[in-house]
């Protein structure tokens, strides 16, 4: 699937290609971890909560160090921060066309004693729902039908609108520096607990209620050694775990012979949601001769398994277990030239993954054969080769006597994703191949006014090229009443899968408060 503009269009091979890879990378924290998305779904800022120093500029942060956000990216960074400090960052984010929204405030705050460190931090979430046409949407006309049946099936008043949920978040890190060698060695530990993944609702077209209930572990081992000359190495360990389960509940009809009426009763099926991931990080930075500017260079690696992929009603696809291999490949540069400040990221991610589904029962193939319970029915693999470039600029202005009062700060983020879909259906005997790509934009703008007493900033970024999925029908007419009689019928839209073009719009306010 190409996306030439704002709305994509997509038919059975884009549902299953979304099928696979569509929300593995609902995870907090997620600095080291590396997103995979196999269709531009729109994903809200749900889990960019923390402060920054230059998201303003684009996100940089290869060669720009950002002594708000790094250590909860890396512990050991923690470090950096000389003075005790308080931090809020109420952040707000929100879909375009009524599909999606958050609110989230997280309070953190970093402490030393001698040569040891450590930090917590804390926040409250509460997530707004986005909906596709339930089934109390889908017209019924009626047709022919036999006598004594009543010709139009009204599913009866439409469910209540979905409510807002909560989420809560909890890190922690110690560490500690070695003066000697100059190195610091740290640890971090987040929890979440998820009643909400920002997007969830529009997989499930044709359902009346979705019930969410998870959560997600991330643990961190960071080791950051500097050397003279404002030369650094840093390098994180880490293991991210995320769990959810989701209960769909839908309106089924069925026929009732004392009534002679269509009538309808509701199922729940519960869908879960799993992925470990593993990961390793390592990033060097180091000065260059021009005066002011700095080069870093990262290398990154993701290792993930997904014993439970959901299956979305979107596609109706069953999946299986499954297993990624990401990683990412960047240099970055910087120059702080008095009040000004720029900065350049160009980072390359190859990405494979293997999915497959598995048979519930015996499969007979095209040629013949039998493919046994939990035999691969369907192979998925895909190859990615994505590009991510992040680019801003910033000066500081005075107000009155204070040279370093103000700043501002402008920048951009582009992220292309290109991969390749190579299936194999070994009960058709059948493989097909496709290649799918497009482009997201993020502008990103701040400002940041300094006190003697305080630092308030603010950043905003808006990102367009994805979409939110819909489906489109004219409505269902039932012209064979005898198959409510057989055993039921799922009431839900069942045409082409079709991404509505949306933007996230995401304003962040942070407080930064030393704590002498």
């Amino acid at each position: 699937m190409t996306v030439p503009g704002p709305v994509a269009r997509c038919g059975s091979a884009c549902a299953l290609a979304l099928s696979t890879l569509i929300l593995m990378t609902a995870r907090p924290l997620d600095g080291q971890l590396i997103s995979i998305k196999t269709v531009p779904i729109a994903q809200g800022d749900q889990f960019d909560i923390f402060p920054s120093q230059h998201q303003g500029m684009g996100g940089v942060s290869i060669a720009l160090a950002d002594t708000l956000l790094d250590p909860f990216r890396n512990p050991a960074r923690g470090a950096r921060l000389a003075v005790p400090r308080l931090f809020a960052s109420p952040t707000f984010y929100g879909v375009s066309k009524g599909t999606g929204g958050g609110r989230t405030l997280p309070l953190a705050t970093f402490a030393q004693r001698g040569a040891w460190y450590g930090g917590l931090s804390l926040a409250v979430q509460e997530v707004d729902p986005s909906r596709t046409p339930s089934a109390s949407d889908v017209v019924f006309g009626p047709p022919p039908l036999p006598s004594g049946f009543v010709g139009v099936v009204n599913p009866g008043p439409p469910p209540p609108p979905p409510q807002s949920h909560g989420n809560a978040y909890a890190s922690a890190l110690l560490g500690t520096t070695l003066a000697g060698p100059r190195v610091s060695l740290a640890a971090s530990f987040s929890w979440a607990r998820l009643k909400a993944v920002d997007g969830v609702e529009v997989l499930y077209p044709g359902s009346q209620g979705i019930d969410q209930f998870g959560h997600v572990v991330d643990v961190r081992l960071g080791l950051q050694k500097e050397w003279p000359g404002e030369r650094s190495l840093d390098a994180v360990l880490l293991h991210n775990r995320f769990a959810m389960s989701q209960d769909v509940t839908y309106a089924d009809l069925f026929w009732d012979p004392s009534t002679q009426r269509a009538l309808e009763r509701s199922r729940l099926d519960r869908e879960l949601e799993r992925t470990e991931t593993w990961g390793l990080h390592l990033q060097y930075e180091r000065p260059l001769a021009a005066s002011g500017w700095r080069i870093g260079w990262i290398a990154t690696g993701n290792l993930m398994s997904h014993p439970k992929i959901p299956d979305y009603e979107i596609m109706s696809i069953p999946r299986d277990p499954g297993r990624s291999h990401a990683y990412q490949l960047g240099i970055g540069v910087s120059r702080i030239n008095g009040p000004a400040m720029f900065g350049l990221d160009a980072v390359y991610e190859p990405i494979w993954s293997h999915t497959y589904a598995t048979a519930a029962v015996p499969a007979e193939t095209a040629r013949g054969d039998t493919i046994p319970v939990g035999g691969k029915t369907i192979e998925n693999r895909f190859r990615f080769s994505n590009a991510l470039f992040r680019m801003g600029v910033g000066r500081e202005l005075p107000i009155g006597s204070r040279p370093r009062a103000a700043d501002w700060q402008l920048g951009i983020a582009v992220h292309a994703i290109h991969y390749w879909l190579s299936q194999e259906d070994h009960v058709q005997d059948a493989s097909r191949a496709r290649e799918d790509w497009w482009v997201e934009w993020t502008p990103t703008w701040g400002l940041t006014l300094r006190f003697p007493e305080l630092e308030l900033r603010y950043s905003g970024r808006v990102t367009t090229g994805t979409g939110r999925p819909r489906t489109q029908t004219d409505g269902f007419v039932l012209n064979d009443p005898a198959a409510l009689r057989a055993g039921g019928l799922l009431v839900a839209p069942n045409g082409p899968l079709t991404l509505e073009g949306v933007s996230v719009v995401t304003h962040q306010f942070s407080l930064s408060l030393p704590l002498h």
